[in-house]
């Protein structure tokens, strides 16, 4: 079961988590949990019941998310973004009856409990001093846990790039059996700790910074958020030996980190969440000597899909093999499978993979067919069964009947060496469909035209794939996890 996956550890004196400058064993963290379980029960809570979660990286959130859970309740953590309005669509679509904040977000929001609980219309409980100390009380009291693999455990609300957003409910078996194929997979020890910086209610941080290192015996160092020179400088003195991140994260630590000494107790750093330029790959290995693995998920399974292999051959520009107990399959429009080298839409099944869209049937008809899950993402084989991630089937461009992709077209963009960040999208001709976008960032200090941009991408590119448009920007709109936010820059 999600709430107690940390159960899984042999000794109960271990560190489990480190928070600024506490520590907590995981004797420590089961006690506060059972306490959190306790007093969420006291406050009414039952089974099935929705919970909407809004907390920061910190041990309150994992309190919070275990107590819940092992109560049988439903938790819905939510991106710390958002505004009121779009914290009431989540609300009346999850129909969720209560509330957890972290005091942190009222204090930065300015604004009080009553205020939420009379806009919202929903029942808010802070994770003041006032709950810890009701808490600490019920800690030694025992608890009877929900007992149900099957049962879901979390909403987790798609990012909604593509539409309204909608919930993926994941149960208990799809998260526990999803940390344990990254377990295997990245070869997670006890003897590990793992910065979390991504946010926690994202699923690529929830699994593979929280569940996976409880359910390995490992400890986790919570960092409340991306500061690059900190998170430079914790990587060392915290002895971190796994670092997730997503792309935008590896592209800031290149700057951040030309000057290090290096990371003598990381053996290992994951990309995931978008997909990693080829460039700043090679440059994380050449300047940050980092060990970078790139991988692929969603959340609809959970997330964590493939990973390349720790012990293997790892191919630029792939997203690896697929996890262990994981099938992974590319098909046509038809759902037939594609022969190696051959782009179509990739398919994912497992125990891993969601029980579908809260309320949203049509919705799941569409995603999981026969088991199968649909995951928008258009994608090749190789001979060697590593896999490629083309682009989202959604965002290529079709320019005179022609596709382009746009990670095809970025990919060349960044090996210019006065970019740093680039986002390419279609935008339509009334005369040939559609027509290529580039938004480009440039690194401190560069000067650069669209000219001799486009001069360096006429000897790498065909006539058709090369931007009509390039836009020079400060900076690319992206969401709490560092994803680009391209629809934003069509709507610019």
């Amino acid at each position: 079961m999600v709430g107690t996956i940390y159960k899984n550890v042999y000794n109960p004196e271990a560190e489990a988590l480190k928070f600024k400058d506490s520590t907590i064993t995981y004797k420590q963290l089961d006690e506060s949990v059972t306490g959190y379980a306790n007093y969420f029960r006291k406050m009414g809570l039952r089974t099935g019941e929705r919970v909407i979660l809004s907390c920061t990286n910190s041990p309150e959130f994992i309190f919070s998310y275990f107590g819940v859970v092992r109560n049988g309740g439903i938790i819905v953590p939510i991106n710390l973004l958002l505004t009121m309005e779009e914290i009431a669509y989540l609300i009346k679509d999850s129909e969720a009856k209560m509330m957890i904040v972290h005091p942190l977000i009222l204090q930065k929001a300015k604004i009080t409990k009553d205020t939420i609980q009379n806009a919202l219309n929903i029942e808010v409980i802070v994770l003041d001093e006032e709950l810890k100390q009701s808490v600490s009380e019920l800690s030694g009291t025992g608890f009877e846990d929900f007992d149900d693999r099957n049962a879901v455990s979390t909403f987790l609300y798609t990012s909604g790039t593509t539409g309204k957003q909608k919930a993926a409910m994941l149960t208990h078996k799809n998260l526990v059996f999803n940390a344990e194929q990254c377990r295997l997979g990245l070869k997670g020890v006890p003897g590990d700790n793992y910065m979390c910086v991504l946010p926690m209610f994202h699923v690529f941080a929830f699994t593979a910074c929280v569940l996976m290192p409880l359910w390995s015996g490992a400890c986790i160092t919570i960092i409340e958020s991306f500061q690059p020179k900190e998170v430079v400088e914790a990587l060392i003195r915290d002895k971190i030996t796994v670092f997730m991140g997503v792309p935008a994260m590896y592209v800031v630590l290149l700057e951040a980190g030309k000057n290090s000494i290096g990371f003598p107790d990381l053996r290992l750093a994951v990309s995931g969440g978008a997909a990693l330029p080829v460039e700043i790959f090679r440059q994380a290995k050449e300047i940050l000597k980092l060990p970078v693995v790139e991988g692929y998920g969603l959340t609809e399974a959970a997330p964590a899909v493939c990973f390349n292999p720790l012990d293997g051959v790892q191919k630029e520009g792939s997203i690896g093999l697929p996890l262990p107990y994981q099938e992974c399959r590319i098909v046509d429009e038809n759902n037939n499978e594609l022969p190696a080298e051959q782009v179509g839409e990739l398919a994912v099944r497992g125990e891993n993979v969601m029980l579908g869209y809260y309320k949203q049937e049509e919705e799941t008809q569409k995603a999981l067919v026969d088991g199968w899950l649909f995951t928008g993402d258009m994608a090749k084989k190789d001979r060697e069964g590593y896999l490629y991630i083309v682009d989202r089937k959604k965002d290529m461009v079709i320019v005179g009947g022609l596709n382009v992709y746009p990670r095809e077209v970025e990919e060349v963009i960044y090996q210019y060496s006065k970019v740093r960040e680039a986002a390419v999208i279609g935008l339509e001709d009334k005369l040939r469909g559609e027509y290529v976008k580039a938004f480009i960032v440039l690194k401190e200090g560069e000067e650069c035209t669209p000219r001799e941009l486009l001069r360096y991408m006429k000897e790498r590119l065909a006539v058709y794939k090369l931007p009509r448009e390039i836009e020079f920007i400060d900076s690319l709109p992206k969401n709490s996890t560092g994803k680009i936010m391209k629809r934003w820059l069509k709507e610019l």
